[in-house]
C-alpha cells in the first residue's frame, strides 16, 4: 500500500512539475517576443516577401491579418494571384492557376489549416481561455542545438510542437499535426531572423513543408511587416460571383 501510495504521489508531483515548467517555459517564450503588453498592443499587421522552392521557382506572398481571426493571404505569380481569407466564420478562395477565377468556400482541409492561422496572436497567447492544452517534454535537439520541447494540443485536437531556443526562448522550430477526416497530415516551419516590429520580435525568415518530404520545403523571406495599418473589413469578405457572367441572361 505504501510503494502503491507513493508511486501515485510521484505521478501526482511529476505532473505538477511538468505543468509548471510549461507554463513557465510560455512566459518566457511571450516575454522573449516583448512581453503581452506590447504584443496586445498590436492589432493589425501586413506582411509582404517571396517564397522560393526547387527549380528557381518564385512568387511574392502577403498576408493581411486583424484580431482576433481575420486573415488574408496572397499569392501572386506572373500577374495572377492565388487568394484564401478567413472573415471570422467563412473561408473562400480565388485559384486562377487551377482555372478557377471566381470566389469558392474552401474545403475542408484548407479551411482547418486557415482559421488556425487566423489566431492573431496565436495559440500560446491566452491559451487557456482557447482551451489549448501545453506540455513541457523535456530538451531535444535541432540541427544539433538543444532546444526546450512544448506540446501544444489544440481545442481541436490538433497538435504544435515548440522548439523554443535556450537562451532566447523564441520558437526556432514548429511542427504542426493536423487530424483531418482519419489522416494525419505533418508539417513543419522552420524560424529565423527575428526582427522588432512595434516592439515585438517576429521571424523574417521561414522554412516550411511537409514531414514527408522535407527535401521540398519552401524558404520563404518576409520583407516589410506594418503593424497596425489600417485594414478595410472587406477585405475578407467573400465577393460576390457575377450574376450575369459575360453579360448574357438566361
Amino acid at each position: 500500500m505504501r510503494v502503491m501510495m507513493t508511486l501515485l504521489f510521484g505521478i501526482s508531483f511529476a505532473g505538477l512539475v511538468a505543468a509548471q515548467t510549461a507554463e513557465d517555459l510560455v512566459a518566457k517564450n511571450l516575454q522573449a517576443k516583448g512581453g503581452i503588453e506590447k504584443i496586445k498592443a498590436i492589432h493589425a499587421l501586413r506582411m509582404t516577401g517571396k517564397v522560393q522552392q526547387g527549380g528557381g521557382f518564385t512568387a511574392l506572398v502577403s498576408s493581411t491579418a486583424v484580431a482576433p481571426n481575420l486573415r488574408r493571404e496572397t499569392f501572386t505569380v506572373q500577374g495572377m494571384s492565388d487568394i484564401q481569407a478567413y472573415d471570422g466564420s467563412t473561408g473562400w478562395h480565388v485559384s486562377p492557376f487551377g482555372g478557377r477565377k471566381e470566389p469558392e468556400l474552401l474545403g475542408e482541409d484548407e479551411l482547418r489549416g486557415l482559421t488556425e492561422e487566423a489566431d492573431f496572436y496565436g495559440p500560446l497567447v491566452d491559451y487557456q481561455k482557447k482551451d489549448n492544452r501545453i506540455e513541457y517534454l523535456g530538451h531535444d535537439t535541432v540541427d544539433g542545438d538543444d532546444v526546450y520541447r512544448l506540446k501544444v494540443t489544440l481545442a481541436n485536437g490538433d497538435i504544435l510542437y515548440y522548439y523554443l531556443d535556450p537562451e532566447t526562448y523564441l520558437e526556432i522550430r514548429v511542427e504542426k499535426v493536423q487530424f483531418i477526416r482519419g489522416s494525419v497530415q505533418e508539417t513543419f516551419r522552420n524560424l529565423g531572423s527575428y526582427k522588432l516590429v512595434a516592439g515585438v520580435y517576429f521571424p523574417f525568415s521561414i522554412e516550411a513543408g511537409s514531414k514527408q518530404d522535407p527535401e521540398d520545403a519552401a524558404k520563404i523571406t518576409i520583407d516589410t511587416i506594418e503593424a497596425n495599418v489600417a485594414v478595410n473589413p472587406q477585405e475578407f469578405k467573400m465577393p460576390a460571383a457575377p450574376a450575369n457572367p459575360g453579360g448574357k441572361e438566361f
